[in-house]
């Protein structure tokens, strides 16, 4: 058990894995994908009865978190959820509930925020353009609209599971800056198209708006000063996606570390021959840093320290890079084994490889984190 957490936080860690173990374990994960199914809505409604979005919103708004540090907590439930390749919209209803919380209008907060928080609504994050940048300055443009309101037009990639979300939160580039908005994914003009991709246990989607009128109670925050927002909102998603990549980077080391026990070659355990100890042992070095660094930019984004945008950036970036080395070495202790459908090492690498190009890839975070140092 973790000396760190509290026995709020172990109680809610425990809960969650016994709630994954009956409702969503890997085995159901697996027989999802098979059958080309969308997960039940009911898992997402249970899971709001754990808590899993109302961390990042106040008492006074129907959220709280069992340690009263938000992040901390939903960083915690994003490394199970990635141990156990969780799908759905986690970080991003998380993402929409925090933006709610800071920046919705009194009627935004009384009739969307409720329904996020308790699990009877989810929301998709459009704030990437199709090739892959995340500041939210491209893709879609808003303009005002003839009678008042606004007219949005473009595209957005990288979209999770829109295609099972009923609010969009979306950012768009005015003559004015950034403007964020909260739109039904059921707006007339708006269409949602499932991509195919690497990672089987998610879907990725790609929006269009075709001349998307939008009357002001859709604004989120005040026209063209959205920046500051869409960047706290990285931060949030950078750390929790980080959490989510380094619990699926324990569960494909754990279960490398067990194969190399069980695997006898020349009548000994292939996990006693010193040049897989040493790969082992690097695996593991990039493990524990990953945990640690995941841990450090959790609390200074919590605290809203000076260098939280540095720590966020930095820390997707080392863990997208290290995840994926991580899973090379491991598919190599197993051999061609894990080439095969039956095996479960391919999700995990598909999914290691998915996260690493969401919510900024490495290179992004480290062109990003030069910006911010005025480079």
């Amino acid at each position: 058990m973790d000396p760190d957490l509290s026995p709020d936080q172990r109680l809610l860690k425990e809960t969650t894995e016994r709630f994954i173990d009956s409702t969503l374990s890997l085995d159901r994960v697996r027989a999802l994908i098979d059958s080309g199914g969308e997960v039940d809505p009911s898992y997402r409604e249970n899971a709001a009865e754990l808590g899993w979005f109302a961390f990042l919103a106040p008492e006074s708004l129907g959220g709280g978190s069992v340690s009263g540090d938000g992040v901390l907590d939903a960083t915690l439930l994003a490394e199970l959820r990635g141990r156990f390749l969780q799908p759905g919209t986690f970080i991003d209803t998380n993402v929409a509930v925090a933006a709610l919380s800071a920046h919705g209008s009194e009627e935004q907060q009384a009739k969307i925020l409720p329904a996020l928080i308790a699990g009877e609504a989810a929301a998709a994050w459009a704030v990437a353009d199709p090739a892959g940048d995340w500041s939210g300055a491209r893709g879609v443009t808003c303009e005002a609209a003839p009678g008042g309101g606004y007219r949005l037009a473009g595209r957005k990639g990288l979209v999770l599971e829109a295609q099972s979300a009923q609010w969009l939160l979306l950012t768009a580039a005015g003559p004015e800056g950034l403007a964020q908005f909260l739109l039904p994914t059921g707006t007339p003009g708006l269409t949602v198209e499932v991509l195919s991709g690497l990672d089987l246990s998610r879907r990725l989607c790609e929006v269009r708006l075709d001349d998307v009128l939008l009357d002001e109670s859709a604004l989120l925050g005040p026209p063209g000063a959205a920046a500051d927002a869409v960047g706290t909102q990285l931060q949030l998603a950078g750390v929790l996606s980080a959490a989510e990549t380094a619990g699926a980077m324990q569960y494909l080391f754990d279960l490398t570390v067990q194969y190399c026990k069980d695997r006898i070659a020349f009548g000994r355990p292939i996990g006693s021959f010193q040049a897989i100890k040493h790969q082992l042992a690097d695996s593991s070095l990039a493990l524990e840093m990953s945990h640690a660094v995941v841990s450090a930019a959790a609390r200074a984004v919590q605290e809203n320290s000076a260098g939280a945008a540095h720590a966020a950036s930095m820390t997707k970036a080392f863990v997208s890079d290290a995840a994926v080395e991580l899973a090379h070495n491991c598919w190599q202790h197993f051999g061609g084994i894990a080439y095969t459908w039956e095996h479960d090492f391919h999700f995990y690498l598909r999914r290691l490889t998915a996260d690493a190009s969401l919510y900024g890839s490495p290179t992004w975070h480290r062109e990003r984190v030069c910006q911010l140092a005025g480079l």
